[in-house]
């Protein structure tokens, strides 16, 4: 009995569906740093997750819906949502989790498909990060509302893009460097027009709801 027990492979959670998902997300994201988005072909993502191309096409229907799930799957884990107890810290937390991924071949991915102009349906990429880096941004202003460190009236999205604005212009466009110290200044800026005033008797300001704030502009 004890041999038999030792021969039975260990279960795996999140059932056969989510196996598949993985293996072709990862076989996916392979592809794409191995090759480009140009050359990404069903065939080949199917042969590397081991899984038949109906399989993908059933589930994705497309290459573009395919690359698109891989890239923000991708994305999501590493950019884990901070907690970190202060609106500072969080900020912070963001901010270099994007930095670092931007330094990345996963990143540097992102900002090409980003950016293509010939594939309007890879608009879907630029439009699909937004709306995960929002929902992000979000649950951080959130807690910062109910903590007293925010000002109601806060516009989340324009304060999300705001800090992460300078990024993007030195990657590019100026060529700078993305060293920390920027990244620390971002944040003090964005943090001196966000952060909650001393209120003055008789203020009275409806709390807005920030996860119905601003949809993302794709």
């Amino acid at each position: 009995m004890e041999v038999q027990a030792a021969r039975q492979p260990a279960r795996r959670t999140g059932g056969r569906s989510a196996r598949v998902r993985a293996a072709v997300i990862d076989a996916t994201l392979a592809a794409l740093l191995a090759h480009g988005l140009d050359e990404l072909s069903i065939a080949d993502v199917a042969h590397r997750a081991g899984v038949h191309p109906t399989t993908i096409y059933r589930r994705w229907g497309s290459r573009s819906n395919l690359a698109l799930d891989a890239v923000l799957s991708g994305t999501e884990a590493e950019i884990p949502p901070p907690d970190t107890g202060s609106l500072r810290g969080d900020l912070l937390a963001v901010i270099r989790g994007i930095s670092t991924l931007l330094r990345t071949p996963l990143g540097e991915l992102l900002v090409r498909l980003a950016l293509r102009s010939d594939l309007p349906e890879y608009g879907s990429v630029r439009a699909g990060y937004w709306v995960q880096r929002f929902r992000i941004g979000a649950a951080i202003l959130e807690r910062a509302l109910a903590r007293g460190e925010l000002r109601p009236d806060v516009d989340p999205l324009l304060a999300l893009e705001t800090l992460v604005g300078p990024m993007y212009v030195r990657m590019l466009m100026t060529g700078e460097p993305l060293d920390d110290a920027l990244l620390v200044r971002c944040v003090d800026l964005v943090l001196d027009g966000i952060a909650a005033r001393p209120r003055r008797t008789g203020d009275v300001h409806p709390l807005p709801d920030i996860a119905r704030a601003h949809a993302p502009r794709a």
